[in-house]
């Protein structure tokens, strides 16, 4: 009987009571930890990975840009600061410019004219056909001294070639024949403000109209074919593009410096032997540019 009581109480003994988790309030900076069962792994110890991972690739060297990539790299900063200089001052004197023409032109005629007599429509009709008049003289006589007076006479090659060599910032000496074809306009200008006839309406068309094809002049060859400054939408124009061309077949000097011109570059060209083919053949290269060009921003533009 004592045996069959120790057998009743001896399972009671022998079989110990799992532990439970207890939930304890965590102090501030305290981190408590859930009691375990002997033998059964801490979720809170990471176990270790039976999966093989892969050796970690060697760190590649970083290649250090050789001296020309940051000489390069600095000359394309350089040239984004020289072209917004340029392009300022581009919009800024082409605004006062205008300002002036306009105002002077009404004060010319509004100071002249006689309260008891008809406007001066032979003046303000003299004015304005000098004005065109003017721009295609310009034209003109750019041509006559492109070649003569800055390619072929000495000194005022000694000017010009700055032009046709690397420029080092953002103004060339060639910049002065700009400013001394200014004098002639302002000259004409003056007189004719100030002369209340016909030949003062001549004069002052004239000088405006040489004031325009300067002002042109510096957006079309500064601006669209040098690269000095953005133009907008000047640069799609087709015959814009033509005579870009034209002007930088004359960078080349592969027909003799032709065309010195430049609104009427391509009719030159035209007149050389093997003038007009070479231009429809630069720019075919360029519309198939532009168009390469078009087809991957579109295609980046679908990926993003």
């Amino acid at each position: 009987m004592l045996q069959a009581r120790i057998g009743s109480v001896a399972p009671s003994v022998a079989r110990p009571r799992p532990l439970r988790p207890i939930a304890l309030a965590a102090r501030p900076g305290h981190q408590f930890l859930r009691l375990q069962p002997v033998n059964v792994a801490n979720p809170l110890v990471e176990a270790p990975s039976t999966v093989e991972t892969a050796p970690a690739e060697p760190a590649q060297p970083v290649q250090e840009k050789s001296a020309f990539e940051l000489a390069r790299i600095e000359r394309a900063k350089q040239r984004k600061k020289e072209q917004l200089t340029y392009q300022v001052t581009a919009i800024a004197a082409s605004a006062l410019v205008i300002s002036i023409a306009i105002i002077a032109t009404y004060y010319r005629f509004v100071w002249h004219a006689d309260p008891n007599a008809d406007l001066p429509w032979d003046q303000i009709a003299a004015t304005l056909l000098l004005v065109c008049g003017g721009v295609f003289g310009m034209e003109m006589y750019a041509r006559f001294a492109h070649k003569v007076l800055w390619h072929d006479w000495q000194p005022g090659w000694a000017l010009h070639k700055s032009h046709h060599e690397p420029r080092l910032g953002p103004f060339e000496l060639n910049d002065i024949y700009a400013v001394a074809n200014a004098v002639p306009a302002i000259a004409l200008c003056y007189y004719g403000f100030v002369t209340p006839n016909l030949l003062g309406g001549i004069c002052f068309g004239a000088g405006l109209g040489i004031t325009l094809f300067g002002m042109s002049y510096m957006f079309f060859h500064d601006g669209l074919v040098h690269r000095r400054f953005p133009v907008g939408p000047i640069a799609d124009v087709p015959y814009m593009k033509r005579a870009m061309i034209a002007h930088q077949i004359h960078h080349t000097d592969k027909f003799g410096g032709v065309p010195f011109g430049m609104f009427l570059g391509p009719m030159e060209l035209d007149a050389v032997p093997g003038g007009r083919e070479e231009l429809e053949r630069l720019l075919a290269d360029l519309e198939a540019r532009e168009a390469e060009a078009r087809e991957k921003a579109l295609a980046d533009s679908v990926h993003h």
